[in-house]
């Protein structure tokens, strides 16, 4: 601050000198004016009015310029603090944003790649249990195919068993007489009551 003093005081010094050089030469000019050059003494006048007119003004408008500048000054250094606050706040955030997006492309990523799991788990899991329905409807095709062949062979013996009886008969008929067939029926209830007896 004494720095701005000191050279606040010589400026003001300077000025003061200027005027009273000016002050002091106005005689001369003057005098010089009176054999005929009312020229320079106008241009003189007008000198120390400039002259008068700037010290007043370094004088009186010193101060309020001084603060005016001041406060421009602070301002233009706030705002250029609160401009690099903001710039480090954008910086973090933009780096907060790129953290979150590989954090997001990382678990794109993991569910395609649980998709294409889950998928492939699905499918092997289908086509298992399409392969156990086509063996059980295979099993299920073999065994009726075996139950009815053994049906079928059933009715083939009882077809063939009941065809035997009544050939047997009609031959037994033709050929056997009337106490043949009395004696093979006594033989044949004997066989039987032994039979359910033992």
């Amino acid at each position: 601050m004494s720095r701005r003093a000191g050279a606040q005081g010589r400026r003001a010094r300077a000025v003061l000198l200027v005027a009273v050089a000016i002050a002091a030469a106005l005689p001369a000019l003057a005098a010089d004016d009176s054999h005929g050059g009312g020229h320079a003494s106008e241009l003189l006048w007008q000198a120390l009015n400039l002259a008068i007119l700037a010290v007043v003004l370094v004088y009186f408008a010193r101060k309020p310029l001084q603060h005016f500048f001041a406060d421009r000054r602070k301002q233009i250094v706030g705002d250029l603090e609160q401009a690099a606050t903001l710039l480090d706040q954008a910086e973090a955030r933009f780096t907060q944003w790129q953290r979150k997006l590989i954090e997001l492309e990382r678990e794109t990523d993991r569910i395609r790649s649980d998709g294409r799991r889950h998928a492939v788990e699905e499918a092997e899991a289908i086509l298992a249990e399409a392969q156990a329905a086509a063996e059980r409807i295979h099993r299920d095709a073999e065994a009726a195919v075996e139950q009815e062949l053994r049906r079928a062979q059933a009715v083939l013996r009882a077809e063939a068993a009941a065809l035997a009886t009544e050939m047997a008969e009609r031959i037994l008929r033709e050929r056997l007489g009337r106490d043949d067939r009395e004696r093979l029926l006594d033989e044949f209830i004997t066989g039987v009551e032994a039979q359910s007896n033992g």
